[in-house]
């Protein structure tokens, strides 16, 4: 099964995977456009888009660490799944160079995958608005599942390293992640919508660039037409990989 992926992944010398939220709900993490999707759902009467805006974080900080309570500081509660497991177990074997994730549940690490590339940033660390002192994942979770903002000891407000809407990806990250993408013979796009520019515009820079895009999604993408090859499932397909990576 499989087959030609199989052969693609071993003729390629220069292979990058290309991640969103839709891996992650194999880990029991729902997804933001999916069908049972979180921004379906409105929030104490607003949309999870706004309350994940840069400006509303300001105003009401703790309508955001209320929400992401469940959502977000609950993170050693889920495990790793088939995608995040043969990611990992592909650049161990030397057919992967890395991860470009739209990602912020830290699964891709926890499987064991070196080389991730956060471009929505990293709940992994928060940091002061106020004074930019550094703070752990470890140190704020306790307090948001308490119900509490977190605050710096200088009375400054905590916010997590994550790129929230209104706001810029690191631009010196995306610059790299262009060039990787351009410089790559095969881009895997696994359980991304496509949709959230301008990390969804990457795949594209492979395709430019003559290399080969693989897309599996739930969902159909803007880049469908593109793909080399197209998928549905992200279980079978990777639960193979994973096979395939134990006994080759």
């Amino acid at each position: 099964m499989y087959e030609e992926l199989k052969q693609m992944l071993q003729e390629s010398r220069r292979t990058l995977a290309f991640t969103g939220a839709g891996i992650s709900t194999l880990s029991g993490i729902r997804d933001f456009r999916g069908k049972n999707g979180v921004y379906l759902e409105p929030w104490h009467g607003k949309s999870v888009e706004e309350i994940l805006s840069l400006d509303c974080f300001l105003a009401e900080p703790a309508l955001f660490y209320g929400w992401a309570a469940e959502f977000l500081y609950r993170l050693e509660e889920f495990q790793p799944a088939a995608v995040h497991r043969a990611l990992a177990g592909l650049e161990q074997s030397g057919l992967l160079r890395g991860v470009y994730t739209q990602n912020i549940d830290l699964l891709h690490q926890q499987a064991g995958s070196r080389h991730v590339y956060e471009l929505h940033g990293s709940p992994a660390r928060h940091h002061c608005l106020k004074c930019r002192k550094q703070f752990g994942y470890a140190e704020i979770a306790p307090l948001v599942l308490a119900g509490k903002v977190p605050r710096c000891g200088c009375g400054g407000l905590v916010k997590p390293d994550i790129i929230f809407y209104g706001e810029n990806l690191d631009e010196a990250l995306l610059n790299q992640a262009f060039a990787d993408m351009e410089k790559a013979e095969l881009v895997l796009v696994l359980g991304s919508s496509l949709t959230v520019q301008p990390a969804a515009s990457l795949p594209m820079a492979a395709n430019y660039g003559g290399g080969k895009i693989v897309i599996v999604n739930a969902q159909p993408t803007p880049l469908d037409r593109y793909a080399a090859l197209r998928y549905d499932d992200l279980q079978s397909v990777f639960e193979e990989l994973e096979n395939w990576l134990e006994h080759r």
